[in-house]
């Protein structure tokens, strides 16, 4: 008995690269198993071309958009650089924290409603409603008059920004495979990291419009970031694609073809099955959802903490704004390449674990520099370097485990969902953690950065005994005799709660 490490394809017969066999030569449905190179044969479909044909539709569209999302959501930190705390008053107390705070409330309650809606309308319709109403709201920060206006456009700028990452996680978790997966949720995470150092690039430049039109630089850099986002957003309408069931791009065969992969790693997706409370209900009762979710709330904290605060920082270290902005973009770019590379890496190993506990420690000694050291200014910055890529190459890792480890559209679509809701509470504490009055040495908010990727780190660890626990107890048939008893749609909608599916590890 074999038990499969990342995914249910015979890494033998599958034209991809598989983490391991299955348990009884059976898939997660329990049904026998097929020979994905024979289908690809007799339906005339060129696996190779096929995989480059979606990457090539799916994930830069999904990068494109995430990064004008994370983009529209962190560029106030550039913008409190430009003037813009001044004008609207935002040193008097924490009223700068509350803007960046009131943006999570939406946030998080909308993510899983957002899940289910993208499943009704189509990504391709959903998508790019959100889109542009992020960006339209945007803009309208950019001519509030006051910290009134200011809460108002940042609470529905977080509850328009609810759908797109769990929303973009979850169209990508019904592409791939498991042991393709990885690369490309880095790939589409990696579009953070590069709009932080974009961020940054950009606003050095829209702030020397600063005084043009009677505006001054912070308001430029939200309304022309705003006016990009619905562009772009309208044309994502037609460029946006669909769940592979839906998908217009693809042939019929090319449709069938993967289909009949993804079956074979996870069962079938239940694509227009519909979702019910029970269903949600049934995933709230998996304790590996919460061990999942703070997994991820663990790294939210810090990773927001960083997002918010670092121009900050690097500007007490001495440099002027301008300079400030353009420090702020090598540590983000260090975090790209970090995450590219470990995404490669960890799809190779078909492994997570070890992968995202290195990281996180890289993360955990930066901010132990920045504790202890306080007068060489080339080390504190390297410390960020340490920081950034620590805790933006981890989080991708700790996603796509625990999204691809849910099997069935309601099962990860919920799940998804939660954990990136649930995480993101995190950052509601990360907006109280650089508080002005802890300047320059913030120990109060390195204190917190470490503590939180800590608590990651033992919830990983947690959830990696747990999964492993529960696919030797499946190793030994435990489960099998009740689930023969069960009906085939309460099989089909099991997903990872049948006998036959292994957890990745």
């Amino acid at each position: 008995m074999t038990v499969a490490t990342d995914n249910m394809v015979d890494s033998e017969k599958a034209p991809y690269p598989a983490s391991d066999t299955s348990v009884d030569q059976q898939n997660a449905s329990g049904a026998k198993h097929v020979d994905l190179g024979q289908i690809a044969q007799e339906l005339d479909v060129d696996p190779r071309k096929l995989m480059w044909k979606i990457d090539v539709r799916l994930v830069p569209m999904l990068c494109i958009l995430y990064l004008m999302a994370f983009l529209d959501r962190v560029n106030i930190a550039n913008a409190a650089l430009f003037g813009m705390k001044k004008d609207l008053d935002l040193q008097i107390g924490n009223r700068y924290n509350v803007a960046l705070t009131i943006f999570f409330v939406p946030y998080i309650l909308c993510e899983v409603p957002s899940n289910m809606l993208m499943k009704k309308l189509r990504p391709h319709i959903w998508l790019p409603i959100c889109m542009f109403s992020f960006g339209l709201i945007t803009c309208l920060q950019g001519i509030v008059q006051n910290y009134s206006g200011l809460l108002a456009t940042r609470f529905f700028l977080g509850m328009a920004e609810a759908g797109m990452f769990p929303g973009c996680f979850y169209l990508i978790a019904m592409w791939y495979v498991r042991s393709e997966a990885q690369k490309r949720y880095s790939f589409f995470f990696s579009s953070t990291t590069l709009a932080g150092g974009f961020g940054g690039l950009l606003a050095s430049a829209i702030g020397l419009l600063d005084g043009k039109r009677g505006y001054h630089g912070w308001r430029w850099i939200f309304i022309i970031e705003g006016v990009a986002t619905c562009v772009i957003a309208l044309a994502f309408f037609f460029l946006i694609v669909d769940f592979p069931e839906d998908a217009k791009f693809l042939t019929v065969n090319e449709r069938a073809y993967v289909k009949a992969k993804l079956a074979a790693d996870v069962g079938d997706s239940q694509q227009n099955q519909k979702t019910t409370v029970q269903d949600v209900l049934e995933v709230f009762r998996d304790y590996k959802l919460y061990l999942a979710g703070f997994m991820y709330f663990g790294l939210i904290v810090p990773a927001y903490g960083y997002a918010y605060f670092a121009p900050t920082i690097i500007n007490q270290l001495g440099y002027s704004t301008i300079q400030t902005q353009l420090h702020s973009v090598p540590p983000w770019v260090a975090a790209w390449g970090a995450s590219m590379i470990s995404s490669i890496f960890s799809d190779y190993f078909r492994h997570r674990y070890l992968f995202t506990m290195s990281l996180t420690t890289i993360a955990i000694v930066g901010f132990g520099i920045l504790l202890g050291e306080h007068h060489n200014v080339n080390i504190q910055y390297a410390a960020l370097f340490l920081c950034a890529l620590g805790l933006y190459a981890s989080m991708p890792i700790i996603v796509c485990w625990t999204t691809t480890n849910f099997a069935g559209h309601s099962r990860r679509g919920v799940g998804a969902g939660w954990q990136v809701g649930f995480g993101n509470i995190g950052g509601i504490i990360a907006t109280f953690s650089f508080l002005a009055t802890d300047a320059p040495r913030f120990t109060k908010g390195y204190s917190i950065g470490l503590a939180f990727a800590v608590l990651s780190m033992i919830s990983c660890t947690m959830y990696l005994i747990c999964t492993q626990w529960e696919n030797r107890q499946r190793d030994k048939g435990i489960g099998i005799e009740q689930w023969e008893r069960l009906s085939d749609d309460e099989k089909a909608k099991a997903g990872d709660k049948s006998p036959y599916f292994r957890y990745g590890s």
